[in-house]
């Protein structure tokens, strides 16, 4: 789930930059040193805004920068437990196929794509079920639910995010309406047979 939130940090304003705008300066700092990071408490951040320096800087004896205290707002990305996500498949492998959730990347097992055995065709980038005929492929939209959430502070690219589609309402979206079409047909059926 994305999320604004207000940050306080402190940043390090070089002596070289000293001779320029000090607001402009720690813009620059406040974006290269935190978007792209991962924080414990805030997830993912994306994007920063609003820097606002806040008070007069220290100096350090013998650095000679601007330890200056800032708030920024932050775009973050969260990803949550049990937390059902929109996706695109971005590369089908042999055990899965990974799909761009955001800013980060998560697997599908290709246990937990459907209720059905899987022929994985890596060659081609796509995946059918036997007998369903239903085919994932990389570029296909879906909807899964977050079973397993493991994020890397150090790495954010690194870190383990696990997907299902196999509970009522996710899967790709083609499916849902094949799905939805069936269950037509077999009221219909069933009406007919009454009379």
């Amino acid at each position: 789930m994305y999320y604004m939130v207000k940050i306080k940090n402190t940043i390090r304003i070089p002596p070289s930059e000293m001779t320029e705008d000090l607001d402009e300066v720690s813009k620059k700092i406040v974006q290269d040193v935190f978007e792209g990071t991962m924080d414990k408490d805030y997830g993912l951040i994306v994007m920063t805004q609003n820097v606002k320096r806040i008070g007069e800087g220290r100096i350090l004896h013998g650095d000679g920068a601007i330890y200056q205290q800032v708030e920024f707002e932050a775009l973050t990305f969260k990803p949550e437990l049990h937390e059902v996500v929109d996706g695109i498949v971005c590369d089908i492998v042999e055990f899965g196929a990974f799909c761009h959730i955001g800013p980060l990347d998560a697997l599908v097992h290709k246990s937990q794509i459907m209720d059905d055995k899987i022929v994985v065709d890596v060659e081609n980038r796509r995946m059918e079920g036997k007998e369903t005929k239903k085919v994932l492929k990389v570029g296909d939209k879906i909807r899964a639910r977050i079973v397993t959430l493991s994020l890397n502070e150090m790495n954010p690219r690194e870190s383990k995010i696990g997907l299902t589609m196999r509970q009522p309402g996710l899967g790709k979206e083609e499916w849902k309406k094949k799905e939805k079409e069936k269950e037509k047909g077999k009221e219909k059926e069933k009406k007919e047979d009454k009379k």
